[in-house]
């Protein structure tokens, strides 16, 4: 075809048109200095949104914060951030009078509680005598089980200040008191923030460390609302270097400052190169309907402010107008009235749009 006349059908493109006419009929040697080249349509099972940013997170079960059960100065640090732990590992030792209390009064109690049994037994011989009265011995019994629940609650309370079971007995043997408090590890993890440092007066609860389990990770991503789709638990998220996740929720309030919505998903495989706190690139994966469709991008073309592509006809190419539900690097998810035997134009679609425009006018 004459370069001059492709010119003029370029130029005429540039004017408004209407869809009345659907139909760009060009023949075969129009065809080839158009450059048209075609490819098959294919059922879109699935399709992918635009890039969003992701932040990387530790699940809330496998994130612990580490923190001193007494009062006490912080003696050695013996752990630093980054570094990793196995449960009941020790992570700190502390100075603390309070434990020197509880432990004071733990063998205090055990002390009575053990004068108390041998009271109740003397007094169940002498009443099985007939020495003693029975209300005597039922004073004894109450004394005995008054003093076996303080020496449980002061046991306890030992164990809650992190002295293990087996120094709890040895305290009981060697009657030793130790103002020395070890605190260890809830669980194997990895050290995520150091708190605390050597030499600090602590206060109870307060931190020491932050110990997270990072065997699987959240990715949490805002999705504006009405991009949401058809995405739900169990949708695939797909990140930078080809690792994947899986939704696991889908946030049901509208956060204000971006309108967006909170997926959050797992990553099982591949958890071990992320970090908490790191932001990645993260696209849904949602399931394609009926009617759509996974096409080059170079296949859309806008028809009086429409998408829409080209399909091959018998004489010609027909416009079908289309909707967009997803957008990749190279590639399309569309929905529009288009079957798994059309082939789309996806070279020499200016030169249609143009031909179009001519024959309309």
């Amino acid at each position: 075809m004459n370069p001059i006349f492709i010119s003029i059908l370029l130029l005429a493109g540039i004017g408004s048109t209407s869809h009345a006419a659907q139909m760009a009929v060009v023949d075969e040697a129009e065809r080839a200095a158009f450059g048209i080249r075609t490819v098959p349509v294919a059922a879109a099972n699935h399709s992918q949104s635009k890039p969003y940013p992701a932040k990387v997170a530790v699940p809330n079960a496998q994130l612990h914060v580490v923190s001193t059960p007494l009062d006490g100065v912080v003696e050695s640090l013996l752990v630093a951030e980054g570094e990793t732990v196995q449960a009941t590992q020790t992570l700190a030792r502390i100075r603390s009078r309070g434990l020197l209390d509880l432990q004071a009064a733990y063998l205090e109690s055990r002390t009575r509680r053990q004068l108390a049994g041998e009271a109740l037994s003397r007094d169940r011989k002498l009443n099985a005598e007939g020495i003693v009265a029975t209300r005597r011995l039922l004073e004894s019994n109450s004394s005995y089980r008054e003093a076996t629940t303080a020496e449980a609650r002061n046991h306890q309370a030992l164990a809650l200040a992190g002295m293990p079971e087996t120094a709890i007995e040895a305290l009981a043997v060697s009657q030793q008191l130790s103002t020395l408090l070890e605190v260890k590890s809830p669980l194997s993890g990895v050290v995520l923030e150091q708190i605390a440092t050597a030499g600090q007066r602590l206060a109870v609860s307060d931190p020491i460390y932050r110990v997270g389990d990072l065997s699987t990770l959240w990715v949490e991503v805002h999705v504006p609302l009405d991009a949401l789709g058809q995405i739900g638990v169990g949708s695939q998220v797909m990140l930078s270097q080809e690792r994947s996740a899986r939704v696991i929720t889908v946030g049901r309030m509208v956060h204000g400052t971006d309108q967006g919505v909170l997926v959050r998903a797992e990553v099982r495989d591949g958890a071990d190169t992320l970090r908490p706190g790191q932001f990645v690139e993260a696209r849904l994966s949602m399931d394609g309907s009926a009617d759509a469709w996974r096409l080059p991008a170079g296949a859309l073309v806008r028809i009086d402010g429409v998408d829409s592509v080209f399909a091959k006809r018998s004489g010609g190419y027909e416009a079908v107008p289309v909707e967009v539900l997803a957008r990749e690097a190279e590639l399309v998810t569309v929905k529009g009235a288009l079957s798994t035997t059309d082939a789309v134009v996806v070279d020499g679609t200016v030169s249609l749009k143009a031909a179009l425009a001519a024959e309309a006018e």
